[in-house]
């Protein structure tokens, strides 16, 4: 049963969230936090930002609610700062500068609200030599070693990891951190402040590992020649019979024991113990997976700790008897779109509501936010009797 709009539920249920609509990043981060209760408004242009994708079906502004504000016109300035007045926390994902000339800038809208937490999403951050140049993701990951790791042949290029590890890892993850923790401070101090959330540094951070492994001698500055990025033939991926692929990960010994004995490995313990002897492994592995197809593979793995698992694709993993079993995917309005994540035992987030349509919710978050400079009166023709007076 759908819940209606009015009824918060989540954990960040009461808080009060003003996304400046724009693409990427800043809009998934600002769905996070609609999917874990946060009352979201979104703040559309008219025009809306032509992307070629349906409003309807633009699951990153589900559980929101639009308004429609002209920023540029006299007036739309203002009406922001009405919603930033009662707000907790603004995201938006402008160039640096651009906020601050539409006359909505932290400056100004801290000084309207003292404890308001103003998110910054960008790809370069607020400053630095780049931070006025535009870029999309896969520079972003490119400069920050990230890209460079990715690809199992060190003598090709890099392999490219759509836009996940830059715009949604390493962008909007980071800025819900990064915002929910001044709202803590601004909650327990009275003190809001800017959130500078750029792609680069988040990105990069998330490479801490890899680098702790490489200041330790444990992973070369080499793709396709480690253990974690291909360069193992136990982790790693396989082609079947059909077409299909098998990931692998069997990297400890006894998830490597199960995986040679479901496999009919034959010298498994040799072959893994001497890494002269891994591209002899590694073919030995895809001759065998290449011998039957993936679901024929997928039945012999099933439930075992070998660590072996089906690739699947888009439209096929909400069908995995794993995903469908906890409800990984769910379907609302007709559309199947992940569910809500992480899980909480008390305040579990909900869709509760499917894309919200530019402007749709004017009416209901004047009303709500009482911000009647959403809603201006519309100009009426003068009367007889006013003609006459």
């Amino acid at each position: 049963m759908q819940t209606r709009q009015t009824e918060r539920t989540g954990p960040l249920a009461g808080v009060r969230v003003v996304e400046l609509a724009g693409i990427g990043p800043g809009p998934f981060a600002a769905m996070l936090l609609a999917d874990l209760g946060a009352d979201v408004v979104r703040v559309d242009r008219p025009g809306g930002a032509d992307l070629g994708v349906d409003p309807a079906k633009d699951l990153t502004n589900r559980n929101k609610r639009s308004v429609l504000v002209d920023l540029k016109a006299p007036e739309g300035p203002a009406a922001v700062l009405d919603l930033v007045e009662r707000a907790d926390i603004l995201v938006e994902g402008y160039r640096p500068g651009v906020a601050e000339r539409l006359g909505v800038g932290p400056e100004r809208c801290l000084a309207r609200n003292p404890r308001l937490v103003y998110g910054r999403m960008t790809g370069w951050g607020q400053d630095g030599p780049l931070a006025h140049t535009a870029g999309h993701d896969i520079g972003y990951i490119a400069v920050t070693g990230a890209l460079g790791m990715i690809g199992p042949d060190p003598d090709g290029p890099p392999t490219v990891p759509a836009n996940l590890v830059g715009d949604y890892a390493g962008g909007s993850l980071y800025l819900v951190v990064g915002v929910l923790a001044a709202l803590q401070h601004a909650r327990t101090h009275g003190e809001g402040q800017v959130v500078d959330a750029a792609i680069v540094d988040g990105t990069a951070h998330l490479t801490s590992m890899i680098h702790a492994m490489l200041a330790a001698g444990g992973w070369q500055d080499r793709r396709g020649s480690n253990l974690l990025d291909g360069g193992c033939p136990f982790y790693g991926v396989y082609e079947t019979s059909d077409g299909g692929h098998m990931a692998v990960g069997a990297l400890e010994h006894r998830f490597y024991a199960e995986f040679a004995r479901l496999l009919d490995l034959q010298d498994a313990d040799g072959l893994r113990g001497d890494l002269a002897r891994w591209p002899e492994l590694r073919e030995a592995v895809a001759a065998r997976f290449r011998s039957r197809t993936r679901a024929e593979w997928t039945e012999v793995f099933e439930g075992t700790d070998a660590c072996v698992a089906p690739v699947l694709s888009l439209r096929e993993a909400p069908g995995h008897p794993h995903l469908a079993a906890r409800a990984t995917f769910a379907e609302h309005g007709g559309l199947v779109q992940p569910a809500p994540a992480p899980r909480f035992s008390v305040t579990p987030g909900t869709l509760r509501t499917g894309p919200a349509l530019p402007g749709a919710d004017t009416a209901a978050v004047a009303r709500d936010w009482a911000v009647p400079a959403l809603c201006p009166a519309p100009d009426v023709p003068p009367t007889q009797e006013s003609k006459t007076a």
